[in-house]
């Protein structure tokens, strides 16, 4: 008996100390990757100084890429996530008040944090979806850019991520948390689209929207990564939007309600003051290019 229990506890803790291997191993990676350093070249982008322009970038900060719904209205930075697993990660401060990257952050370093993913220290941000920035066109990057510089000063320090033991390989799970990885740092500039309602250019205000985020790589629906949260609907012709009209789907997104009188809840609730401040055009391009999409399943 004694030999028995001598074995199964050689065993167990050969079984502990591969496990422990392992999850070093795992942090190590996960470090490395989280620690690589980009050598980006950045190109050079022209910031406008008249006042259609920056109305233009305040237009794409505030509803379309929607800036502010992670660093808050006033763009000051907030709480982003604070969970025990993941752990305690606030959005950047945007401004030029203490504690903000608009005090020194210079053009290039703007255009490398949007564009390419990588931060003034060469490592890659955190979270950000700049993989989905890369298609945004040299005219609408100044112009966000430039609005970016008029945005009234505030105040407010936010600290270092502190990550958990989920956060720390959360880079290993789903690599677009540091989205310079998954960016092909020397790919040729994809062209954008000009303005219209049509379906190339709704492709192109869904991706600056970061719409895969929610609704998944296919735009079929997708579970949402926060417990409890309500699933990202499925967008394709396959879904509910399937039976609407353009008109519908403008309303829907004006005011919230489904045309069978349904209220958005979840995160699509909270969205919908940002992207339901889209003109009706911008919105009837997005429409276009969903009806575009294969018929899918949801993907949940």
């Amino acid at each position: 008996m004694k030999k028995v229990l001598k074995w199964i506890g050689i065993v167990l803790g050969a079984i502990v100390g591969l496990l422990v291997l392992a999850v070093i191993a795992v942090l190590v990676i996960s470090g490395t990757r989280s620690n690589k350093r980009y050598d980006t070249a950045v190109e050079s982008v022209a910031l406008p100084t008249d006042e259609a322009s920056i109305a233009r970038g305040e237009y794409l900060v505030h509803a379309v890429a929607v800036c502010a719904a992670c660093h808050g209205d006033n763009l000051a930075g907030k709480e982003f996530v604070n969970d025990p697993a993941l752990g305690v990660i606030y959005t950047s401060n945007l401004t030029s008040g203490q504690g903000g990257v608009g005090a020194t952050f210079s053009d290039e370093d703007w255009v490398r944090v949007l564009r390419h993913g990588v931060g003034p220290d060469g490592k890659s941000v955190i979270v950000m979806p700049s993989q989905r920035f890369t298609v945004m066109s040299d005219e609408d990057l100044g112009a966000l850019l430039a609005y970016l510089k008029t945005v009234p000063p505030v105040d407010n320090v936010t600290p270092e991520p502190s990550l958990g033991p989920l956060g720390r390989v959360l880079p290993l799970m789903e690599p677009s948390v540091l989205p310079a990885s998954v960016i092909d740092q020397d790919g040729p500039r994809p062209s954008a689209p000009e303005p219209g309602v049509n379906a190339e250019y709704g492709k192109y205000l869904v991706t600056l929207g970061t719409c895969q985020d929610c609704h998944g790589p296919d735009l079929n629906g997708a579970p949402s990564m926060e417990p409890g949260a309500l699933p990202g609907a499925n967008l394709t012709p396959g879904g509910e939007l399937a039976n609407w009209t353009v008109e519908e789907f403008v309303q829907t997104m004006h005011t919230g309600t489904t045309p069978d009188g349904r209220v958005l809840a979840g995160d699509m609730a909270e969205a919908v003051k940002y992207y339901g401040s889209q003109s009706d055009d911008d919105l009837a391009a997005i429409f276009a290019y969903l009806q575009t999409l294969p018929a899918m399943e949801r993907g949940y």
